[in-house]
């Protein structure tokens, strides 16, 4: 488990649990579908990458590290899709540290073309920061947390179709139990929700996980602690919050169908919402679910339920591919690396809930991926490893399982005459571009990049991108709004 996983936990108590189930365990050869793995970089320190991969509109892949850098205190970096590895920015390169230091997961690109993250330490208040930066490497902070506005910053930020940028905070705020805050691209913040406002915590504690917003325009994620159950800390709950800040517990786990919700939700194409849980359900090995916009939850799978945990457990996010189903890690557990609770997996489970790993780490290709997949437009997983590699300072990977590439819009609902950006792999010589069959004016940036309008008489639907290599298709429909 990284060092800075452990601080941040730490901080709220956790319930760690050393890996006690997996040391029962002996190592037993369990064989995997053949898959195109391939291992694209191996840092070389103990401060390997954190977070989920984003997909940039120049074609890259960008990602933060928690340490190392020129000071020691993490960077900004962007690989290609074929592994070439470069450091954007190293933070703590300002005095005091006031351009943060040791961010703790992934970055968004916003519509304006920068990327935003956020910072555990560092600013000028030491309690971490928001920041944002241009893919070339120019970084501004945007804000400073002082604790009564959040403190400890661990998730990654979404940006919603109002053009603000939503995210939460794992420690203060009104009650010291973290809050939801919102932010504009230019760097205004409103805290919007503290929590642990409510008698007992009921409406939760400390969100560990990013947001996401869904079709209804309600943001949605869980707290890691707090509810009604498993007193006195609680099992975490599941919450819905308007973009103005009126919030809605829709579920409070009890353990028996999960506890600790670290990673935050997905919103499929049939309308539901799907996560994990760290540990509970019925092997207390964490969970996948899915619950509806409206609250009903149902447990579709408890990790470790195969002999030696060869399915892997402490899952992270999770990310619903062009083919419908869902892809995901667990940080332990898997066919390698027992007794020491397993390098971890790689996962691929159905809307209904059928398992199938694809992947187990064995050290040598890295280990413990703490957060989730990106599928690039290429149709390719990436993802990282905090540990292991040929350097033993984490890993860059990715897997290819016959999945096609696609078009990816930014955003994924506009007005009609909205500008939309259409992200790929080979767009050069691109001759049409439809709204849900109506045709779009549209100018070919470069191989990676469109830019176009929302045509008149467009509805919901895919966008469609004819190519000398074929017609590509949106991993989601497009949603025109009034």
């Amino acid at each position: 488990m990284h060092p800075l996983r452990i601080a941040c936990l730490d901080k709220l108590n956790w319930r760690n649990r050393a890996y006690a189930l997996v040391l029962l365990c002996v190592t037993t050869a369990v064989p995997l579908p053949a898959q195109t793995f391939t291992t694209l970089h191996n840092f070389d320190n103990i401060d390997g990458p954190l977070g989920a991969l984003v997909q940039a509109t120049n074609g890259n892949l960008y990602g933060t590290t928690s340490g190392g850098g020129a000071e020691s205190a993490g960077t900004v970096f962007k690989i290609t899709p074929s592994g070439t590895l470069t450091t954007v920015y190293s933070f703590c390169a300002r005095s005091g540290c006031s351009d943060g230091e040791f961010p703790y997961t992934g970055l968004v690109q916003a519509t304006n073309g920068s990327l935003y993250g956020t910072t555990t330490g560092g600013g000028a208040n030491g309690d971490g920061t928001v920041f944002k930066i241009t893919p070339s490497g120019v970084l501004t902070t945007l804000h400073s947390f002082d604790g009564t506005d959040g403190y400890l910053p661990c998730t990654a930020l979404v940006q919603a179709t109002n053009g603000n940028l939503y995210g939460t905070t794992v420690q203060g705020g009104a009650n010291g139990a973290g809050t939801v805050f919102k932010i504009t691209p230019s760097g205004t913040l409103t805290t919007l929700y503290s929590f642990c406002s409510q008698s007992g915590c009921t409406d939760g504690k400390s969100p560990f996980s990013s947001l996401v917003q869904a079709t209804n325009g309600n943001l949605y994620g869980t707290t890691f602690e707090g509810g009604a159950d498993c007193v006195p800390d609680g099992c975490g709950t599941i919450f819905k919050i308007t973009p103005s800040g009126t919030l809605t517990t829709l579920h409070r786990f009890d353990f028996t169908d999960g506890v600790d919700p670290e990673a935050g939700l997905v919103e499929a194409t049939n309308g539901n919402l799907y996560g994990t849980t760290a540990d509970g359900g019925a092997t207390d090995s964490g969970t996948v679910f899915k619950i509806t916009p409206s609250g009903t939850l149902t447990t579709l799978y408890s990790f470790c339920s195969q002999s030696n945990c060869a399915d892997g457990y402490d899952a992270a996010d999770l990310v619903q591919a062009t083919d419908g189903n869902f892809y995901g890690t667990t940080e332990l557990g898997g066919a390698h690396c027992v007794p020491d609770g397993g390098c971890g997996t790689i996962f691929k489970i159905t809307p209904g809930g059928v398992l199938t790993t694809l992947h187990s780490f064995d050290g040598t290709d890295g280990g413990n991926p703490e957060f989730g997949l990106t599928q690039d437009t290429n149709g390719k997983f990436y993802g990282t490893t905090q540990d292991d590699g040929s350097d033993n300072g984490g890993t860059i990977y990715s897997l290819s399982v016959g999945l096609g590439p696609f078009v990816e819009t930014q955003t994924s609902s506009g007005k009609v005459g909205a500008a939309v950006k259409i992200l790929g792999t080979d767009l050069t010589g691109a001759t049409s571009v439809t709204f849900n069959g109506t045709a779009a004016t549209f100018t070919i940036v470069s191989k990676s990049e469109i830019t176009t309008t929302v045509p008149t008489g467009a509805t919901t639907g895919p966008v469609k991108v004819v190519t000398p290599g074929g017609t590509l298709t949106s991993n989601v429909n497009f949603r025109v709004t009034p």
